[in-house]
């Protein structure tokens, strides 16, 4: 073959090459078709059926319960709705069960009505949903407890640990009052001068940034009890003279919390399996020379207020009950509504079924599937509380009239 005709052979070629490449580069890509993300809760209707152990608990004992919430949803007007993206339905759908769940609870208390009365009454009055998060229906329940401790009026006598009221000088600032994309959010401060800046710190606090000021509630004896209040946000004063003083939480100085055991885990003083409120307890009485530089890593500081009748009183603003009432992230769920819990106990895989009543949360109960089991007051409640660590799952359940309005799955 010629040169020419090889030269010809290559151009053509070449441009084949140019072409196909050209094609190529014209051909529209396969459009990208993204799941729209998974909402934050999903709510599905089902059967009491699918509530495991749900024949098997005493429901009776969350009556008082039910009724301290019933109480407090129905003091809103009838219109108002209950829970975030209003998932409770709205007061008025709670009308009808708060007085049906009233009655059933004085005759309950009366000895008139029966376990499986109490069940099949709640049967006709609520429809359950479970509950799932953006990544699953499980999630992780811990528990809290009462905490108690000996104190007194005034200082001295080895009295020497004060509660605070709250100062008059503790600003909360409410973000969305200045950018709407800022709604919910809130800072806690003070004026100084011309600026608002952080409140105290627990290590200036303890070091006299409130002395002076008569914001002395009560004296206690011993600092790592009033470490374990403040971590609890209530408990149970015992005085001098035998008689009792409840605290409960007021506010809060807004800095970060720190979990003063991950640092003993980081040490390597314990291990995560191990780790228990008794054990940092002991651990903390057991080195005082180490306690005190260890407490002031948590900045978070609780001031508290008196508390007459039952309590400790949760979020919702009504008395806790032990082993019936629950902390959830009210952001994801209503306070307030009855949930069935399906976990285990702590420290042992038995399981742990029974009827509960969002009525509290907390600075670490966060998510769709997150709670936190109260225990009550004392030392078999801190032994239960203080080892619990379980997953598992809950069921919302919810007035009929409010269940009609959610869909399938919501």
């Amino acid at each position: 073959m010629s040169l020419g005709g090889r030269l010809s052979k290559a151009l053509l070629a070449t441009a084949l090459v140019v072409v196909v490449a050209a094609c190529e580069e014209r051909r529209p890509e396969p459009e990208k078709v993204e799941e729209p993300p998974k909402p934050d809760v999903t709510l599905t209707r089902v059967g009491f059926d699918a509530l495991p152990g749900w024949d098997d608990d005493r429901p009776s004992e969350a009556l008082p319960a039910l009724v301290r919430s019933c109480d407090r949803l129905l003091r809103a007007p009838a219109e108002r709705a209950i829970g975030p993206q209003g998932r409770g339905g709205t007061v008025a759908d709670w009308e009808e069960p708060c007085e049906q769940i009233e009655s059933l609870s004085d005759r309950s208390a009366q000895g008139g009505a029966a376990e499986d009365e109490v069940r099949e009454i709640l049967e006709s009055l609520f429809v359950p949903f479970s509950v799932e998060g953006a990544d699953d229906d499980e999630g992780l329940f811990t528990g809290y407890y009462e905490a108690t401790l000996n104190g007194a009026r005034f200082p001295g006598e080895g009295y020497d640990y004060p509660l605070y009221r709250k100062p008059d000088d503790l600003i909360e600032a409410r973000l969305g009052d200045f950018r709407a994309d800022l709604a919910g959010e809130r800072v806690f401060g003070r004026v100084n001068g011309a600026r608002f800046e952080p409140y105290h710190s627990r290590t200036e606090i303890d070091r006299g940034a409130l002395d002076g000021r008569n914001l002395e509630l009560i004296w206690a004896d011993d600092p790592v009890d009033v470490f374990f209040l403040h971590v609890q946000g209530s408990g149970i004063v015992r005085l001098p003279d035998g008689s009792d003083q409840r605290v409960g939480f007021a506010a809060s100085n807004g800095l970060d919390f720190t979990a003063i055991g991950r640092e003993l885990i980081r040490r390597g003083v314990m291990e995560g399996r191990d780790m228990s409120m008794q054990g940092i307890r002991d651990w903390l009485r057991e080195n005082p020379e180490e306690a005190d530089a260890l407490m002031q890593m948590n900045d978070r500081y609780i001031f508290f207020r008196e508390v007459e009748g039952d309590g400790p009183i949760g979020a919702q603003g009504v008395a806790l009950t032990p082993r019936r009432s629950l902390a959830i992230d009210p952001t994801r769920l209503p306070l307030g509504a009855p949930m069935w819990l399906d976990t285990t106990w702590p420290a042992r895989d038995e399981p742990l079924q029974r009827l509960m009543v969002a009525q509290d949360t907390g600075n670490a109960i966060r998510g769709t599937v997150r709670g936190d089991f109260f225990w009550g007051p004392g030392e078999d409640a801190l032994e239960f509380a203080g080892r619990m660590k379980q997953t598992g799952r809950y069921w919302l359940l919810l007035p009929r009239a409010a269940a009609e309005r959610q869909s399938p799955a919501s």
